[in-house]
């Protein structure tokens, strides 16, 4: 699919090649978990920590396809034999199939990257983000606490920062579980990224998907802006976090300036081939749809009231972001669980304000459609 793109390219930024040995600094000779293993990201994690060398690696995917898939391909990569890869087909929501997969094998560092991300269809589905994003991090959170988790690294997003979607107000959730919960037995810290280009989902293969049938390339508005990397970046980012000395604190990746996302557009049309036929008849055409429920203008990497520590871990931001009690989170999130499971829309949303004052619905959600699709 993306012969002739170079992410790099767009990005104008230098290539940034994984380090391999970083995995191996931290992960060797231990015993770990990746949620989300079965996704785009989850899955790069899982085949960089296997050149790492740990004793154990143990892959949660509630997807059974995406767990198949992502056990299949690095079991046969070279250098697995000295690991024992372990696929678990389950939630993080389910906390006591966490605590026993974790005490059976010993899971000493997890990397959680799993979650509801896609933001127009989380907007019609607020109780299934809420329950898998916020509640389920919580879950897990607490199940690294019982079994002596030593190590838990989460993946979150600039969506999470004055978030206007209920996937940023449910990520932001999360990091306030893992910031509030982080202590020197169970460290703890929540890594954000921008965009990470064409990623299961995203909107560089929607864009060569659109090419291909000859359709317009939709984009919601000309000066729609997003923080975007490769993969690559991503998953330096992420192992970066992984390795970091510091706990209780949000990271964030080097994401370079903003660009804007019809300019992506014009660029995999012209480098992809995909559309070499359409412009040789016409210009590219790109529509504007409008932003979408959720969809702010411009993202963010970091809310004003968030202060930067001064120094960098291996080029990630260390900030120092307030959040309430680890009591006044377990309690949030019982209100949130209760709403959810009742399917209280009013009471999700009030919630999830008072845990989050920075939220403002999308007007999407003030209406009783949302409740009544949900049931």
């Amino acid at each position: 699919m993306w012969a002739g793109i170079d992410w790099v390219e767009f990005l104008g930024r230098r290539r940034e090649e994984v380090d391999r040995g970083l995995a191996g600094s931290f992960a060797s000779g231990k015993s770990m978990m990746i949620t989300g293993a079965g996704g785009s990201i989850g899955s790069g994690l899982a085949r960089s920590l296997l050149a790492g060398r740990p004793r154990t690696l143990v892959l949660l995917e509630l997807s059974e396809g995406g767990l198949y898939e992502c056990y299949r391909k690095i079991t046969g990569l070279g250098g697995a034999s000295a690991t024992v890869v372990i696929p678990v087909v389950g939630s993080i929501g389910d906390q006591k199939l966490l605590e026993s997969v974790m005490r059976r094998h010993g899971v000493e560092l997890v990397l959680h990257a799993a979650a509801y991300k896609h933001v127009p269809l989380m907007e019609r589905n607020p109780f299934s983000a809420v329950m898998n994003n916020a509640v389920g991090t919580s879950r897990l959170v607490a199940a690294a606490c019982e079994v002596g988790v030593s190590r838990l690294t989460m993946v979150s997003t600039d969506k999470a920062v004055n978030p206007r979607s209920i996937m940023g107000a449910s990520k932001r959730i999360a990091e306030l579980v893992l910031l509030s919960h982080s202590t020197d037995e169970c460290g703890m810290n929540a890594v954000r990224l921008g965009n990470v280009l064409g990623s299961s989902g995203s909107v560089a293969p929607i864009f060569c998907e659109q090419l291909k049938l000859g359709l317009p390339l939709t984009v919601s508005h000309p000066e729609a802006m997003r923080y975007f990397l490769t993969p690559e970046e991503a998953e330096a980012a992420i192992l970066a976090a992984g390795s970091s000395p510091v706990s209780g604190r949000i990271l964030v990746a080097d994401c370079g300036e903003p660009r804007r996302v019809v300019d992506l557009a014009r660029y995999i049309g012209k480098r992809s081939g995909i559309g070499e036929g359409i412009e040789s008849k016409m210009e590219l055409r790109v529509e504007y749809v409008g932003l979408r429920p959720g969809d702010k203008l411009c993202e963010e990497l970091v809310a004003e009231p968030e202060e930067t520590v001064v120094g960098e871990t291996r080029g990630l931001r260390v900030v120092d972001s307030s959040h309430p009690t680890r009591p006044e989170t377990i309690a949030g999130i019982e209100r949130l669980a209760t709403a959810a499971g009742n399917y209280e829309l009013g009471e999700l949303l009030e919630v999830i304000s008072g845990l989050v004052p920075s939220y403002r619905p999308s007007p999407a959600l003030t209406g009783e459609s949302i409740l009544l699709e949900a049931l």
